[in-house]
């Protein structure tokens, strides 16, 4: 087996410059999308998938520059956010009034389905951030009425099936297929949060301490587990975010982390928020750094451990649905 075709290193993606509808309006112009793990929700046909194989979840990238990222939009699966730079606000509500929240690296955040949010990078720096969405298929995204309004006024419009129309290049054949901002009575359907209900499904990384559970089989370990039930070392690890997603996310963290060799019947995938990570996998091995992505494949032997000076920190996601 070519585990390196598994291997999803950061520095070598492919990214889609305009992979939404509103990609030509001030704010959300100068940000970049990845697919890494399954399409996600991106509205560009031309969008490149590094790992097209299904894995009960979705996993993408987003780096934008200071004062921009995305519109206030809504999902019918989860969507959670890892935080790698910089300092990212999220805002929420039809209007984007209805609270914030800034996160910052190594910061977790879970947010309902059925409910308006956006994200701007507030930072000096491009920032980057990784999301993990749910299901095989997560759905398409809702547009607010005037995020949709302004994007065409742009010349951006998107169609019944989830295909972007640039106006200023191609002509829309069928209006009767272009998609329609929502009525008001729409807009009664979704919900409403405010910024202390938020704050209930982010975990900070400066607040780390309070959360980690030692494994008791190695020292060295620490873990959080942050969404569903997380199992290893015969030892199982409850949630600190009461979200039912179809995976699981946990933290290893430590100088000298490691899991030695098991194996699982469902996906399961490791991601580098810090350090450099020997995997070894049906008797291949390779190393992981900050950034990169590998999909272990279902049902081989595996072992990962922590092999940098310093402290390292990796998630672990797993299909649960």
């Amino acid at each position: 087996m070519n585990i390196t075709s598994r291997l999803a290193k950061f520095d070598e993606l492919i990214p889609s410059n305009i992979p939404f509808v509103e990609g030509k309006l001030k704010g959300h112009q100068d940000r970049k999308n990845y697919s890494v793990i399954g399409p996600g929700v991106s509205e560009d046909a031309k969008q490149n998938v590094k790992i097209a194989e299904e894995h009960g979840f979705n996993i993408g990238a987003v780096s934008a520059a200071p004062m921009n990222g995305s519109g206030l939009h809504s999902h019918t699966t989860a969507e959670v956010f890892i935080i790698h730079s910089g300092a990212w606000r999220f805002y929420w509500g039809v209007d984007g009034n209805e609270g914030e929240v800034i996160l910052k690296k190594g910061d977790i955040a879970s947010f309902p389905t059925n409910m308006f949010r956006g994200f701007q990078n507030v930072s000096d720096e491009e920032a980057l951030m990784f999301v993990v969405l749910g299901e095989n298929d997560p759905g398409v995204i809702t547009w607010t009425p005037k995020l949709l309004k302004d994007a065409k006024e742009s010349g951006m419009v998107l169609m019944d099936d989830n295909s972007l129309i640039d106006t200023e290049k191609q002509k829309i054949t069928d209006e009767t297929k272009v998609i329609q901002p929502l009525k008001d009575h729409e807009l009664e359907s979704f919900d409403h949060y405010s910024s202390e209900d938020i704050e209930k499904f982010v975990i900070r990384f400066d607040k780390k301490d309070k959360y980690f559970v030692d494994d008791e089989h190695y020292k060295s370990n620490k873990i959080i587990n942050y969404l569903d039930h997380f199992n290893i070392h015969n030892k199982s690890f409850e949630p600190k975010i009461p979200h039912t997603t179809g995976f699981s996310l946990s933290l290893l963290n430590g100088k000298n982390a490691h899991i030695h060799e098991y194996a699982l019947e469902k996906s399961e995938v490791y991601h580098c928020l810090s350090g450099k990570w020997e995997i070894e996998c049906d008797g291949n091995t390779l190393v992981i750094n900050e950034k990169d992505t590998f999909s272990v494949p279902k049902n081989s032997l595996r072992s990962v451990r922590q092999i940098s000076n310093d402290e390292g920190n990796l998630f672990i996601i797993r299909q649960t649905n």
